[in-house]
């Protein structure tokens, strides 16, 4: 009788475990998970911000200790790759020309209104990942005309020029992190730090910490590519609609703020 009874208390056990680790395998509903998103979020955001401590005047060029690379994440999906997608710009030499005066007074405005005026860099050092050096970029306006008559005469473009770089590193650095923790990504929400720092003295002249989140939790049917839409859902915001085609070019936006370019003629 006591090993019938012993035996009904082991398989009521075993029955008990069973339920109990179904509950807690239960996968989160859908609205309960983006209620946990918008909560972690709102959190997030109450320490991002612009946060500018010095300005410099009169700055000649700047030293990138990054450049965004290309072809991180094309799909924009990726929910754990340390990418810094709320920082996302131009990759490449397509982040180095963003620095560049000449680069924006290349492409006249034709929109009304005109956005402001960007002064930017005359030039711009960036160690090469494939040698380690570290090589000065400047750029200039050409009319390919002049050499190849195939070209329609009067178009110009820009051209960027890459030499090895003279003399010591410029003053002020700029750089950029992904600060999320697999905590904020597990919930599609990603953090970013971006710094202008004085290389001279080490001291963080101005930072942005920013976040965003995918309220879709990484839908990606349809073609939705869940990091492009989080854009849509940022602080400090890029806007509630679009907001990832106002992320090009945001960096040296930033930057400007804080290293005041040298004007020409100066």
């Amino acid at each position: 009788m006591n090993h019938a009874l012993r035996t009904l208390w082991l398989i009521a056990a075993v029955l008990l475990n069973g339920c109990t680790a179904t509950a807690q395998q239960r996968p989160e509903s859908a609205s309960a998970r983006l209620a946990t998103a918008e909560a972690m979020f709102a959190e997030r955001c109450k320490k991002a911000g612009v946060f500018i401590h010095r300005t410099a005047e009169n700055v000649e060029g700047i030293f990138l200790l990054k450049v965004r690379p290309e072809n991180e994440d094309p799909d924009f999906n990726d929910q754990f790759r340390l990418n810094d997608p709320y920082g996302r710009d131009l990759t490449g030499d397509g982040y180095i020309q963003s620095f560049l005066d000449l680069f924006y007074s290349s492409d006249p405005c034709r929109r009304q209104p005109c956005p402001a005026a960007r002064s930017a860099y005359r030039y711009v050092d960036a160690l090469d990942t494939k040698d380690g050096k570290r090589y000065r970029y400047t750029g200039r306006i050409e009319e390919p005309w002049l050499s190849d008559k195939s070209y329609l005469k009067g178009y110009t473009r820009f051209v960027l020029d890459k030499s090895p770089a003279p003399g010591p590193t410029p003053r002020y650095g700029v750089t950029y992190d992904d600060i999320s923790t697999n905590e904020e990504r597990q919930y599609w929400i990603a953090g970013s730090s971006l710094k202008v720092i004085d290389l001279q003295t080490n001291e963080v002249m101005a930072e942005r910490i920013g976040y965003m989140m995918d309220r879709g939790q990484g839908n990606d049917s349809r073609g939705r590519s869940p990091w492009l839409l989080a854009a849509n859902n940022a602080c400090p915001s890029f806007g509630s609609s679009q907001g990832s085609g106002r992320q090009a070019t945001q960096t040296e936006k930033f930057v400007e703020q804080v290293l005041k370019p040298k004007q020409q003629g100066d």
